[in-house]
């Protein structure tokens, strides 16, 4: 415990990932976190990944594209033990006049780098995706204009479903198996893993050089912040005020008995906003809540589910961030008593069966985390503060996917190797350039589910 190379503040997928690029490179690392590794809010994570993101720079379609590449080459090279699929992300409109935008997101994303955009309006051209495995899918996305093929293809969608696009080259997989598979090629480097708090980081002449560890002092040249959702907290250590905030997100866990969604379905997304279908009764109990009555309006679109667990399982998994305002961390969660009878609702629109569980819900698993964040939604990745004082972080729930790409960015930043094109875009100085922040405060779009 006299010194290493590198101390790593936060065991969360950031952390673990950084852990195992800096030790490929040789580092003599140590990982500290209070909790045990990938059990806060990596640990409740939906475990899905894509690479269909907006603009306007492709940077974050670039990011994407490298660090899927470095997960199915670790799937490969484990026999697929983090079970990786890619059964992609279907949006489904039941809005006529949404096709545009959905086209409009197709053309958007195959310039950005995502992959072809492929028009259907027959059955006999759409490629359906394979419920096991990741090879031989195609990427880019697939328009389905044609309802005889949402009907063939996806029959348990709504009859008013006007149009799908189906992302291709997203999917899920098994977040808790990436992590440790992550944690134990960096531990069988040396890397040590310590469950403890930080106290302080010691900077001696604007330089990194020691943290304290319930008062024992560990020397070490080079300190990341990977705290997740303490990652301006742990900035403060540095003397840093990180740009950023926190949403609350949630998902909930139910058995689907009546077998309503299929179990090789893909990832299910409602893309129209819409007003949720209360009973007047309803309307009445929840205009007399404050903070219910924003469920009366019209909400945002979103809602998505998936199967999760193997084929015999019933479980279903769905999401809705239909109340993403800025809140502070706090853990346990605050309770969310109408989460899940929302969620369902919100899913209502383009999978009516699920009203059954309306009427007779099962008995709900929620948990959740936070989405750390920055304003435009790109992660931070780099030094920050003092020299050796390094982040990663601000990943706004999509840390599984993202991280093995940026910690390949942040060991390249430390060796000082030359970097992507596309890490400039995440790059914490980014924010004292006049012309990239005017850029980013005028980009409204930020890809959030």
């Amino acid at each position: 415990m006299s010194g290493y190379d590198v101390v790593i503040c936060g065991a969360g997928i950031a952390g673990v990932a950084a852990a195992d690029a800096l030790t490929a490179r040789g580092a003599s690392l140590l990982l500290v976190d209070e909790h045990p590794p990938l059990s806060l809010t990596s640990n409740a994570s939906s475990e899905c990944y894509r690479n269909w993101w907006p603009g306007p720079d492709g940077a974050m379609v670039a990011l994407m594209n490298r660090s899927i590449d470095l997960i199915e080459a670790l799937a490969r090279a484990t026999n697929n033990a983090i079970a990786l699929n890619r059964r992609g992300y279907l949006y489904v409109t039941t809005d006529p006049e949404r096709v545009a935008v959905l086209r409009q997101a197709g053309e958007e994303a195959a310039a950005l780098g995502a992959g072809p955009l492929r028009i259907h309006a027959s059955p006999d051209t759409y490629p359906p995706p394979i419920a096991h495995g990741f090879d031989g899918q195609p990427d880019g996305a697939d328009l389905i204009l044609d309802r005889a093929t949402l009907r063939q293809f996806f029959p348990f969608l709504a009859d008013a479903a006007a149009a799908a696009l189906h992302a291709r080259r997203c999917g899920w997989l098994s977040a808790q198996q990436l992590g440790m598979t992550l944690l134990e090629r960096a531990r069988s480097r040396g890397a040590h893993f310590l469950r403890a708090r930080i106290e302080a980081v010691e900077v001696a002449g604007g330089q990194v050089a020691a943290v304290r560890i319930a008062g024992q002092r560990i020397a070490t040249g080079a300190f990341v912040n990977a705290a997740g959702p303490f990652l301006r907290q742990v900035g403060r250590m540095v003397g840093v005020d990180l740009p950023v905030f926190s949403e609350r997100h949630l998902k909930v866990a139910f058995e689907d008995h009546l077998e309503i969604i299929p179990r090789d379905a893909p990832l299910l997304i409602c893309a129209d906003p819409h007003i949720l279908p209360w009973t007047d009764e309803e309307r009445t109990m929840l205009a007399d809540e404050p903070e219910a009555q924003m469920l009366l309006g019209t909400l945002p679109a979103g809602a998505h589910c998936r199967p999760e667990g193997s084929a015999g399982s019933a479980w279903v998994i769905a999401l809705w961030a239909y109340d993403a305002a800025p809140v502070e961390e706090v853990f346990p969660l605050p309770p969310s008593p109408y989460f899940f009878d929302v969620t369902l609702r919100g899913l209502m629109r383009i999978i009516p069966a699920l009203e059954a569980y309306v009427h007779r819900p099962p008995r709900p698993s929620i948990d959740g985390g936070y989405y750390t964040k920055t304003r435009e939604n790109h992660p931070l990745v780099g030094p920050v503060g003092p020299r050796g004082s390094w982040v990663m972080g601000a990943f706004s729930g999509y840390g599984i996917m993202a991280a093995c790409g940026a910690a390949e960015i942040l060991a390249t930043h430390m060796s000082s190797a030359a970097l992507p094109a596309y890490a400039m875009a995440f790059h914490p100085a980014r924010y004292d350039d006049p012309v990239c922040r005017a850029h980013l405060e005028a980009w409204g779009d930020t890809g959030q589910l």
